[in-house]
């Protein structure tokens, strides 16, 4: 591996007519060491002159569960006349000013000029004349391979040299084709530094990123891992003229979903096409299959994502689909918004059949809302629907499928039966509600069977488990007389800060698990003081476990917080959507924007909050932001009474989590 060191030098060290080899076979290996030493401080050297001190004065103390420091960071020259790049997470405080040190010293105010929201980069501008700075040398992007030496430099001491950390280039094309993959250690106080080659060029500018998430600090619980990423250079100075115009840039939109959760396999069939969206305006269709982005062959879901990965809004491409036995060529121009998706409302609850009891078709309805559609409609507890807009109602989750394909306003055909009757009814379809309805009567459970004398049954009341692979625990409560027959809600309690509330809340939902099918579940965080971002795999991982070993209902899973727990809860909630479909919060606002509504992971809220309390006013634009975000929120003010658990409130939060499977 020492001779990719040694290679950058040997312009420089060997006489003429001596090979590699040869050189080798001749030196120590102490030599050697000093050679790989050489070789490095020589390629910090040579771009040292275009590595900067950055300073940010001001600004938020933390932005959602990450702290966000003050200590200072680094960026890169990209322009002689003052133009310097950094990570978009050193700015995520929205610093008051922003102070640059040059490598000779000088030091000039600067301010930002856009961000590449895509690639989480921060473009900015020092001010001052005659600055004459050293832009980095890109390396080309064709020629960087993976084993291949990267130095990872950050210029966050006030020393006349960079801080250096050694490693590998191990990946490249990584999320989604935007990112090199080193292993060397990249942590917040380098992040906006190089990343270089041997020869001192500079292979790309470091940042957090991840693959699941997006934005300012996406990625950042990785530091020191040996997970590292890097933008590179090449595709920063192709941005750059873009930038420079003091736009942001965003990832560039098509408005499709595609089938399947497995992105490695199978041709990619759309699911659905977003309303208004690029897709959407070029007539592509739920069942296109998409087999060529820019005459890229497109074979798995995974090749869409690499194929869109560096493209930004504004940029055009050509999609080919194959609709049955045709080809189609569309031309798109991407976006960077599309119309927040809304889900349309029918307004009945389905009947829920035990876990053993065959399949049917039609879809029994439980319950119907006051003035919903189906109200409107004339339709009763106990009515069948079986068929919608032509298709038939197999299941709920299908009917609520067909349903959410639809806009508020739009109107549909059901197949109503009642009894041995059957009726065509055409309703207009609603918004979701922020009522919550105060006469739905809870399922009955009945008791279940005792486990046969020779098996062990799984563990019922209150127990605690240890997750040793986390180091943690939780504690559950599970009904005594769970039924594996009957689906039951999930109640996930975030505890806030120096206080796990076991008892409070044990004494206020143990009676509702009995009543109304509950399991509750209560991580404990590691450290008393509260919740870190990287404890939310252990979460996870404590709710699929429950998931394994009881009868839950995938719809009905809940994460309950209140105040400094909230935050942790929210970034649960957004980070896992596939697993929680519900968030019920008390007096505690967002403290990060959130992502989009998307049809594929259906998620509802319930929060709460005091009107005395100095967060209301916070937590009510969490709400009014939700909402403009087409989330169904459901807003209640406690207008009275001490900032502690609303406790008064707890049967009005079972009934809520009792309707998140409504249609």
């Amino acid at each position: 591996m020492r001779s990719w060191i040694i290679t950058g030098l040997l312009a420089l060290i060997l006489p003429c007519g001596m090979t590699l080899s040869s050189l080798l076979a001749q030196q120590p290996s102490q030599d050697l060491e000093a050679l790989e030493e050489e070789a490095v401080k020589q390629a910090v050297a040579l771009v040292a002159p275009s590595v900067v001190r950055i300073e940010t004065v001001g600004g938020l103390d933390r932005v959602g569960q990450v702290l966000t420091g003050t200590a200072p960071t680094t960026g890169v020259v990209v322009s002689a006349d003052g133009y310097v790049i950094s990570s978009a997470f050193n700015f995520a405080s929205k610093p008051a000013s922003i102070l640059v040190t040059l490598a000779d010293g000088r030091r000039f105010p600067a301010e930002q000029v856009a961000m590449d929201q895509s690639k989480m980069l921060t473009l900015l501008k020092v001010a001052g004349d005659n600055l004459s700075l050293t832009p980095a040398q890109a390396a080309p992007d064709d020629g960087i391979k993976v084993g291949q030496w990267a130095i990872a430099l950050g210029r966050t001491y006030n020393s006349p040299q960079p801080s250096v950390s050694l490693g590998i280039v191990s990946a490249v094309k990584r999320i989604w084709g935007k990112a090199l993959q080193t292993d060397a250690k990249i942590s917040p106080v380098n992040y906006g530094g190089p990343l270089i080659d041997i020869e001192g060029r500079v292979l790309g500018v470091l940042v957090p990123l991840s693959p699941q998430a997006t934005g300012q600090v996406a990625g950042v619980e990785w530091y020191d891992s040996g997970i590292g990423f890097a933008i590179p250079l090449a595709d920063v100075y192709a941005a750059l003229p873009r930038l420079k115009l003091g736009k942001d840039l965003f990832p560039g939109l098509m408005g499709i979903t595609v089938k399947g959760r497995d992105i490695y396999e199978g041709q990619p069939t759309i699911d659905r096409v977003r309303y208004g969206s690029p897709a959407y305006d070029a007539k592509l269709k739920d069942g296109d299959q998409i087999v060529e982005i820019d005459g890229r062959k497109i074979a798995r879901h995974a090749q869409i994502l690499h194929a869109l990965g560096n493209k930004y809004a504004g940029d055009k491409i050509v999609v080919k689909v194959k609709r049955g036995t045709e080809e189609l060529s569309r031309d798109l121009t991407l976006v960077d918004k599309l119309v927040p998706y809304e889900s349309a409302y029918l307004g009945v609850l389905p009947n829920r059949e035990a876990v053993s009891a065959p399949a049917v078709l039609g879809v029994t309805v439980r319950y119907v809302f006051a003035d919903s559609p189906a109200k409107q409609a004339g339709i009763e507890r106990g009515d069948v629907i079986v068929r919608c807009q032509g298709r038939d109602a197999t299941t709920s989750s299908a009917l609520l499928d067909q349903i959410s394909r639809q806009r508020p306003g739009d109107k549909v055909k059901l197949t109503v039966r009642r009894g041995t009757a059957s009726r065509e009814i055409e309703v207009a379809l609603a918004s979701i509600p922020d009522t919550i309805a105060d006469d739905l009567r809870a399922v009955a459970v009945p008791p279940g069977a005792a486990p046969a004398a020779d098996k062990a049954g799984p563990k019922l009341g209150r127990f605690e488990e240890d997750m040793p692979a986390h180091e943690h625990k939780f504690w559950a409560y599970v009904p005594e007389d769970y039924n594996a027959d009957h689906r039951y809600s999930l109640l996930v309690w975030i505890h806030p800060g120096r206080d796990t509330m076991e008892a409070d809340i044990t004494k206020h939902w143990k009676p509702l698990c009995d009543e109304k099918g509950i399991i509750l579940l209560a991580p404990k965080a590691k450290q008393p003081l509260g919740w870190n971002v990287d404890e939310s795999e252990f979460v996870k991982d404590a709710v699929e476990l429950m998931l394994e070993k009881y009868a839950i209902d995938k719809s009905r899973v809940v994460l309950h917080s209140m105040t400094t727990g909230g935050p942790f809860a929210y970034q649960l909630a957004f980070k896992h959507r596939d697993l929680f479909h519900g968030v019920n919060m008390v007096q505690t606002p967002l403290t990060a924007p959130p992502p989009d509504n998307e049809p594929e992971h259906r998620v509802q809220f319930l929060l709460y909050s005091f009107a005395n309390d100095a967060q209301h006013k916070a937590t009510s634009a969490t709400a009014t932001g939700l909402r403009g975000l087409k989330f169904p929120v459901t807003f209640r003010v406690i207008e009275d009474g001490a900032t502690e658990y609303p406790s008064n409130y707890a049967d009005e939060m079972s009934r809520w989590l009792d309707t998140l499977d409504r249609i």
